[in-house]
This record gives structure tokens, C-alpha cells and sequence, in this order.
């Protein structure tokens, strides 16, 4: 694990709470120069603590519902390929490979429930998928940005 400073730790914060953040208000933050806070950055990158910047959708806005999460428990001889399948879907916008009765998880947003029911069927039908269960979101209760304070060594 990669140890990270007091400078570190508000520069992540800051690039996390804004992607877009200047290096000179970060400076401003920490008392350094922007020149600094840039080479800082820099080895952030280098390091692969930061691996990149990205914009965050609102989903709800651009008119898709609550995500859905779906298990999935499959033949674990078909594993990769349902892998490559669940991949090249649109509706996908993350999947994990976990640990437990169900070996994948995948998280989807639909525009509409009629859309979710359709494309929930359509998984079931993937050669090698055995089992589906699905959560309907109903409130994101905590989705935060920042990191666990643990992450804060006591230096500087």
C-alpha cells in the first residue's frame, strides 16, 4: 500500500470533490506553489493513485431510472463468456466478478421499468448464466468522494 501525506491526501480530495480543479487554488490550500502542486500531481499519476479524470452523469436527468443491480451465478466454464457478452451491453455500466453464491454482480440503468423487464429476460437467456437476482434501487442513501481518513498518514 502506498503511503500518502497530509499534501497528498488534499490534493486528492480536492481533484475528487472537482476533477477540474486548478493547481494554483490547491496551492492556495496547502501552501505550496502551483509548480508543486503540478509535480505532486504528476507522481500521483506515476504511481497509479490517480488514473485519470471523469465526469459524473446524473442519470435520472438524462431520463434513465434507479439503477438495477443484478447477481448473476453462472457455469463457471461459460464465466468468460458471459463476461464478453455482459461487456458489449449498452445498459452494463459496471461488472464485478465476486466472491459468494453469485459470481457476478453487474450494475444497469434502463429508461424505463418495461426496458429493465425485457433486458433482465435477455439476460437470463445467456448461454451459461443459471441464476438472476435483481435489486431495484429505490434512494441512494450515501455515495461519496472522498477517501477513508485511515488513508491519512500523520506526516509532515
Amino acid at each position: 500500500m502506498i503511503s500518502l501525506d497530509k499534501i497528498d491526501h488534499v490534493i486528492l480530495q480536492a481533484l475528487l470533490l472537482d476533477g477540474r480543479a486548478s493547481f494554483s487554488a490547491i496551492a492556495r490550500e496547502t501552501n505550496l506553489t502551483d509548480v508543486a502542486i503540478k509535480k505532486r500531481v504528476e507522481s500521483l499519476k506515476r504511481k497509479g493513485i490517480i488514473s485519470g479524470v471523469s465526469v459524473d452523469l446524473n442519470y435520472k436527468v438524462l431520463g434513465y431510472e434507479n439503477p438495477i443491480f443484478v447477481q448473476m451465478r453462472c457455469e463457471v466454464s461459460k464465466n468468460k463468456d458471459v463476461v464478453k457478452k455482459l461487456q458489449a451491453m449498452d445498459f452494463v455500466l459496471e461488472l464485478y466478478q465476486v466472491l459468494g453464491e453469485y459470481n457476478l454482480i453487474t450494475k444497469l440503468i434502463v429508461p424505463n421499468l418495461e426496458s429493465a423487464e425485457r433486458f433482465i429476460n435477455q439476460l437470463g437467456l445467456i448461454d451459461g448464466v443459471i441464476d438472476l437476482k435483481t435489486m431495484v434501487v429505490l434512494s441512494e442513501l450515501k455515495r461519496t468522494k472522498s477517501l477513508p481518513s485511515s488513508t491519512l498518514q500523520n506526516k509532515i
